[in-house]
């Protein structure tokens, strides 16, 4: 039997590679989204905190106008920063959408060349057993008793 060559094998590696990079570059763009969403708690948390000291500190007595400035200033900051992370998040999510539409496109391509290194390894297969088959059917001729020569037509 001989051996089974794919000829497109060097197009199936690279359609490999290919896949896996994809899925590398999806991973990626799934761990920023992670770092993004940790900073944005971070930062709601942050805000919350300054919130309720602000609350504190105007509680009923002598109100001191400069840390309440300042603790409205910081949350206005932290509200921007909030909203940055929120735009963001809305980009990654984006790419993260546009990465995985490149990763069912570039897996679809490889299923459809390893379809076809299936499909050719069958039709070889099967052609090496019809030419087993051939060779057994001619030696089994060839030993009948009584005949010492097929005849050719």
């Amino acid at each position: 039997m001989t051996a089974f060559t794919f000829r497109l094998e060097p197009l199936l590696r690279l359609r490999t590679a290919e896949r896996d990079r994809r899925r590398e570059e999806l991973a990626k763009a799934f761990r920023a989204e992670l770092v993004l969403q940790q900073q944005q708690q971070a930062v709601e948390d942050e805000l919350q905190v300054t919130r309720q000291e602000a609350q504190q500190q105007s509680a009923p007595g002598p109100i001191h106008v400069d840390p309440l400035l300042h603790a409205h200033r910081y949350a206005l900051l932290l509200q921007a920063h909030l909203a940055q992370l929120r735009r963001q998040q809305l980009a990654v999510r984006q790419e993260i959408d546009r990465r995985r539409e490149a990763l069912v496109e570039a897996d679809r391509e490889l299923r459809i060349l390893e379809k076809l290194k299936e499909r050719h390894l069958a039709a070889h297969v099967y052609q090496e057993q019809r030419a087993d088959l051939r060779t057994l059917d001619e030696i089994a001729l060839r030993r009948r008793p009584g005949r010492s020569e097929v005849a050719q037509p």
